[in-house]
C-alpha cells in the first residue's frame, strides 16, 4: 500500500515516533516490509492487497493496520489515495502501558500485556467512508506538520492527532484473548507491537540483519551468522528477537519472499529459478513460506505482473 520511502520519510522515521505522507499510486507495490507500525487510510479508490491476511480489497472508508516488519503489496485498481501514519513500536507500547497503568507494574509488563491482545499483526479495518471522513482533517495536519519536520515543537499538537485518529480507529482493531508463546512469536512473525526492551539496537544485531540482506541465497545457520557477528547462537537469537520480534531465521525468511516477489514481478525468470535465486531450493516449502508472509502463492503472485502492450 505504500511505495518506497523517499529520504526524508526516512529522516522522518529515525529521528520522530509519528510521521505521515499522503500519496497516490498507480502501479502495483511490491510486499515491503518496515520496521515501524503503519497505519494506512484509503482516501480514494481501490486496490487488492496481499499479506498475511491473504488477497483483499480495499476502498475508501478502509484502515489498514500493520504491525513492524510485516510484508504487505498492492495492486490498485486504476489508481488509490492513501494517507500513511508511521508510528514507532516503543512510542506505541508506551501508550499501553498507560492506558493499562492499573493494571501493570512497569513498562516492560506492556509487552506481555499487549502480546495477549493484540496476535494478529496485519489487518483491515472497515470504518466506512462517513467515519473515516471525519479524519481527513486530522490526517491532513499531521502530513503538513510531519513535512515541516519540526517535531520538538509540534510534539503535543501530533500527539493530540494522534490520539484523535486513535480514539476512532480503536473500536475496530480485532483483540484476542488466546494469547501466543513467546516463542511461537519468534518463530513466526511479530506482535503488534515487538518488543525492543526500550534500549538502542546492538551493533551485532544491526550487522546480522544486513547481513541477512546483503545474502539472503546463502544457506545460512544461526551457528554460521553468530560466528559473523561475534556472538554465541544462543545470545544472538535472544538479542536479535528483542530488535526485530523474529528469529534471525525467520526474519531471513521474509527478507527471501520480498526478494522472491520482486524477480517475479521484475524479471522473466521462471518461479523455480527466481525461488532458488534467493536461496530456497524445495518448490513446495518455498510457495508455503512465501503464501504465510505474502498472502499468495509464488504462481498467482507471477500472474499480477502487468503484460506489456
Amino acid at each position: 500500500m505504500v511505495g518506497p520511502v523517499s529520504d526524508d520519510e526516512a529522516d522522518a522515521a529515525e529521528f520522530a515516533p509519528l510521521h505521515a505522507r499522503t500519496s497516490t499510486l498507480h502501479r502495483p507495490v511490491d510486499p515491503l516490509a518496515f520496521d515501524w507500525i503503519r497505519l494506512i487510510f484509503v482516501r480514494d479508490g481501490s486496490a487488492i492487497l496481499f499479506s498475511e491476511f491473504g488477497q483483499k480489497p480495499v476502498k475508501s472508508g478502509d484502515v489498514v493496520l500493520l504491525g513492524a516488519n510485516v510484508l504487505c503489496g498492492s495492486e490498485p485498481e486504476g489508481h488509490i489515495t492513501v494517507t500513511t501514519i508511521y508510528a514507532d513500536t516503543d512510542y506505541i507500547l508506551d501508550q499501553v502501558r498507560w492506558q493499562y497503568a492499573g493494571f501493570l507494574q512497569d513498562r516492560l509488563d506492556a509487552q506481555g500485556f499487549a502480546d495477549t491482545l493484540y496476535t494478529e499483526p496485519a489487518q483491515i479495518l472497515r470504518l466506512g467512508e462517513d467515519r473515516a471522513g471525519m479524519m481527513l482533517p486530522w490526517l491532513d495536519e499531521m502530513v503538513a506538520r510531519s513535512i515541516d519536520g519540526n517535531f520538538v515543537r509540534d510534539y503535543l499538537r501530533m500527539q493530540a492527532l494522534w490520539f484523535q485518529i486513535a480514539y476512532v480507529i480503536a473500536p475496530f482493531i480485532k483483540v484476542s484473548p488466546v494469547r501466543i508463546s513467546p516463542s511461537q512469536r519468534a518463530h513466526i512473525r511479530p506482535t503488534l507491537p515487538r518488543d525492543r526492551r526500550f534500549a538502542p539496537l546492538r551493533a551485532e544485531v544491526r550487522q546480522a540483519a544486513d547481513l541477512l540482506r546483503a545474502n539472503p541465497e546463502r544457506r545460512w545457520s544461526l551457528d554460521d551468522l553468530a560466528a559473523a557477528v561475534h556472538l554465541s547462537p544462543s545470545r544472538l537469537s535472544s538479542v536479535f528477537v528483542e530488535a526485530y520480534g523474529k528469529t534471525p531465521l525467520a526474519f531471513l525468511t521474509m527478507i527471501r519472499a520480498e526478494s522472491l516477489a520482486k524477480y517475479l514481478r521484475e524479471t522473466d525468470l521462471t518461479v523455480t529459478a527466481a525461488m532458488q535465486r534467493v536461496g530456497w531450493h524445495s518448490r513446495s516449502h518455498a510457495s508455503r513460506l512465501f503464501r504465510q508472509y505474502v498472502g499468495l502463492t509464488p504462481g498467482h503472485y507471477r500472474r499480477l505482473r502487468p503484460h506489456p502492450v
